[in-house]
């Protein structure tokens, strides 16, 4: 009997972590910090119409660095990267223009994997082009501002928070980021950016910016 119930003990051993893997290894999670800022004045309308300020274009910036994550057995704390390009006139008609997806050389090819499974839940328009590059991102947030670069010149954003009459940053809340499930809300900033590269060449000064923490999950599906 005592034997017994130590071959069941050990069974059980050996069975939980095979479980814990297989119950993983088909889903995937994302929280990420966004510096991000655009070519529309504060605030930008895409997030609430379909279409951007002037109705023909919004380029854009955004320097991304995981906090947790993972996509299936992969983990995604630590990456980073940066998303620049233009959702064009109309995106939900499929006018999306083009994006440029750069990690930073740190990021492993099974997290550019992930990630760029990830990007497609978060943001799900079909782009009529994509391009992807390494380059070095930095990353820094200082109270209400933040800077960022990517490589050596090709992008840059710079934010300064909007303060109201308290002094503390203005925050704008219960508003959707694209397809994250969740966010804290939009700490709203004036930005100065630029980025050239891959058919973009695009300098903004005194627009659109904001810091954002986001959330989501869900299942890999099967292809």
């Amino acid at each position: 009997m005592k034997r017994m119930r130590k071959m069941i003990l050990l069974a059980a051993l050996l069975m939980t972590p095979s479980a814990f893997a297989k119950g993983k290894s088909d889903t995937w999670s994302f929280k990420a910090d966004y510096i991000e800022a655009c070519s529309c004045h504060l605030f930008c309308p895409c997030y609430f119409n379909t279409s951007p300020e002037g109705a023909h274009h919004c380029e854009f910036n955004m320097s991304v660095k995981v906090a947790e994550g993972h996509f299936g057995d992969t983990n995604l704390a630590g990456a980073k990267m940066w998303l620049s390009g233009d959702l064009g006139g109309d995106f939900s008609q499929g006018d999306t223009k083009s994006v440029v997806i750069t990690f930073d050389p740190g990021v492993s090819a099974k997290q550019q994997e992930g990630l760029k499974f990830v990007l497609g839940k978060i943001y799900p328009v079909k782009w009529k082009a994509v391009a992807v590059d390494t380059a070095p991102v930095t990353w820094e947030v200082t109270g209400e501002n933040a800077h960022a670069k990517l490589g050596t010149g090709q992008g840059e954003i710079t934010l300064k928070g909007v303060k109201d009459s308290t002094g503390k940053q203005s925050v704008l809340q219960n508003v959707a980021y694209f397809g994250a499930q969740k966010n804290t809300g939009f700490r709203l900033a004036k930005s100065e950016h630029h980025y050239k590269g891959h058919g973009h060449d695009y300098t903004y000064k005194d627009k659109n910016g904001f810091l954002i923490h986001i959330e989501s999950e869900g299942k890999i599906e099967s292809k």
